[in-house]
């Protein structure tokens, strides 16, 4: 059987189903962002594992080490917020092809570094290896939360309120600026115009917003500490890696239930929507499966209702329904659409487990 005939989603699915926990202190496995160690008091340790691979996560033809270092930290530190948890440590492990050099790895670890120095979080070991086919990155996470802290994929409930923090699509309209340059650079050197030693200046102004987005995303710590601070405890919870509509099929899984998504409330930030426009595309479409968002979706009790209004930076874009009024967004015109599970538009980034 070829993966594409189950997709990432049904292989992770299919290898995972056999996974039994024998030892006591594996509270929570395979299945949400973070797997859930226990051992004596109430404090539970929280890992993730992200692999990033070169040319399926990253292109170096314009991505910056030092920003490419950055990211590969924050994609980590995000899982662990998804759980509500705080990070402390991290190994990296590199496999390192031979067109990088020292200063190159050095560059790398600086963006590490420096992400990892704004999160309070140590790196404490990894290993390196020679790679054959480009720059491989694995990064380990290792965070902490009380037990009773903590919030899975599997909480939400009927009447539950949607939300999500900051905007979508950006990182998404951000890789097809990049990847529209890069197209004009390469032909521009097959047409001889210029040499690959020339300087060549893309065409980004007005669109630095959406770079950032993609090439250095932050983990939104501050979402968590303004849940706190309010005193809100999610029902459930998942950082927005592959598409809003993936990780809201994701909750809705996990938690047994259906959903109403409008798209109206969908939050988009202008340069996104001139973007869209601008490279004809459906703005919605790249906000639900673009991917690489790195925002929060969580849901929150009903009576929250007034609490989570007052909220900086997050919106209310639906609620939870019974399972049996399935998974749909309507759109703006009042018509239905069932809501599937596109993930990372371009499969630039296929998920973790």
């Amino acid at each position: 059987m070829e993966i594409s005939q189950i997709g990432e989603f049904g292989l992770i699915d299919r290898i995972t189903q056999p996974l039994k926990p024998t030892n006591a202190s594996t509270l929570v496995g395979v299945g949400d962002d973070c797997a859930v160690l226990g051992f004596d008091g109430s404090t539970r340790q929280l890992v993730t594992t992200d692999l990033l691979m070169e040319g399926i996560h990253f292109d170096l033809v314009y991505t910056p080490l030092r920003h490419l270092g950055y990211k590969a930290v924050m994609v980590n530190l995000s899982d662990v917020y998804a759980m509500n948890g705080t990070p402390r440590q991290i190994t990296v492990s590199l496999g390192i092809d031979q067109r990088l050099q020292v200063e190159d790895i050095e560059e790398l670890y600086a963006g590490m570094r420096l992400a990892c120095e704004r999160h309070g979080v140590d790196i404490v070991g990894g290993d390196t290896c020679a790679s054959m086919t480009g720059l491989c990155i694995s990064i380990t996470c290792i965070g902490e939360a009380l037990d009773a802290d903590i919030v899975r994929r599997s909480g939400a409930k009927p009447t539950n309120l949607i939300c999500c923090s900051g905007n979508l699509g950006a990182a998404y309209l951000g890789l097809q600026l990049l990847e529209r340059e890069k197209a004009i650079y390469f032909q521009q050197i097959k047409e001889r115009k210029i040499t690959p030693d020339s300087p060549f200046q893309p065409e980004f102004s007005g669109r630095e917003y959406l770079l950032e987005r993609i090439l250095k995303p932050e983990a939104r710590r501050d979402v968590i500490m303004r849940l706190r601070e309010a005193q809100l405890l999610p029902t459930s919870m998942m950082d927005i890696s592959d598409g809003l509509s993936s990780e809201l099929l994701h909750i809705c899984k996990a938690s047994g239930v259906g959903c109403r998504l409008y798209e109206e409330r969908i939050p988009l930030d202008f340069q996104t929507a001139a973007a869209a426009e601008e490279l004809n595309l459906n703005v919605s479409t790249c906000a639900l499966n673009g991917g690489e968002d790195y925002e929060l979706l969580f849901t929150l009790p009903l009576s929250c209702h007034e609490k989570a209004l007052q909220l900086d930076d997050i919106k209310i874009i639906g609620h939870i329904t019974e399972a049996s009024e399935g998974t749909v967004m309507v759109a703006r015109g009042g018509s239905e659409i069932s809501l599937k599970a596109q993930g990372w538009a371009l499969e630039k980034a296929p998920g973790a487990m």
